[in-house]
């Protein structure tokens, strides 16, 4: 029986669930990486490591996967894994594939806080936002000239164990900032995993979807009700004007927008595991303590 493959073109956070989930249905898997340590880790997730140095595994490893995942982040001319793929999935004699390239929702740029969806025009003005367009632009191109559906993810701010409001909290890093009407999309780790496996069972369910949970939010609340879950007492509000903020972090206050999920859930994911902060930050603590703590 031939074993269905999964190739990571960047092994990441997402990716990582995502080989997971695959995994336990029997897939096998593989991710690019690009030295010793992250070998390690892939090796020991039972994901078969290919380094992003050697062309021919590199080559083999995309000519013989069922599902292809891209979450290299793009330079300025676009989404460097591309040309990578592209002389590899030329050459492919397998009849399917199924291609998924995962972009952000920065691409809609500020929305003054409305509601937008996949139609929605593309008003990015950073140069990473553009770089995202670009780079989206570039793999719908090489699918259509392959005649391969690729299929675009827009995700939001990812949280999960390891990664979330209560890191922070605990890090001593957090801060509750406010700036008038600000909203945020976010979504759980494991719902967009589950979101990119429902596409690859469905690979006729459409080219482009949102992934984001049902309530977009302002950022201060994420960070009270992951101090209340602690038991700690929240920072001080601190009006944007006066935060202590990196120039990108300071990119991400200039979008304001809510992000729909409708299409995910009517195509892909009819009902989310986390579909909002809340249940996505109770599930994370309650995971914590039950995994035991070492001598």
């Amino acid at each position: 029986m031939n074993e269905n493959r999964l190739l990571c073109l960047g092994y990441g956070y997402v990716a990582r669930r995502l080989a997971a989930r695959l995994k336990a249905e029997g897939w096998t898997a593989s991710g690019t990486i690009r030295d010793a340590a992250a070998a390690d880790r892939a090796a020991a997730d039972g994901v078969a490591p290919v380094s992003w140095s050697d062309e021919k595994a590199l080559g083999d490893a995309i000519q013989n996967a069922d599902a292809l995942l891209i979450s290299t982040p793009p330079s300025s001319d676009g989404c460097p894994s591309a040309a990578i793929a592209a002389r590899a999935l030329a050459a492919r004699r397998r009849p399917r594939i199924w291609i998924g390239y995962l972009s952000t929702n920065g691409v809609y740029g500020d929305h003054q806080g409305a509601w937008v969806d996949e139609t929605s025009p593309l008003l990015a003005t950073s140069p990473r936002a553009k770089s995202r367009i670009a780079a989206e632009n570039q793999w719908r191109a090489l699918g259509a000239s392959l005649d391969i559906p690729v299929v675009i993810f827009r995700l939001p701010g990812i949280y999960g164990p390891g990664r979330s409001a209560l890191d922070t909290v605990r890090e001593g890093r957090a801060q509750r900032i406010y700036k008038e009407g600000q909203i945020f999309s976010r979504a759980h780790v494991d719902d967009i995993a589950a979101a990119l496996q429902a596409s690859i069972a469905a690979p006729d369910a459409g080219e482009l979807f949102n992934i984001a949970d049902d309530e977009p939010s302002p950022p201060q609340d994420v960070i009270a009700y992951a101090c209340a879950l602690l038991g700690v007492a929240p920072p001080p509000l601190v009006p944007i004007e006066q935060a202590q903020l990196s120039e990108m972090a300071k990119s991400f206050y200039a979008d304001n927008k809510r992000v729909s999920n409708r299409l995910m859930k009517e195509r892909l994911l009819p009902a989310l595991s986390h579909p909002t902060y809340r249940e996505g930050l109770k599930a994370i603590l309650a995971a914590e303590r039950l995994t035991p703590v070492p001598d």
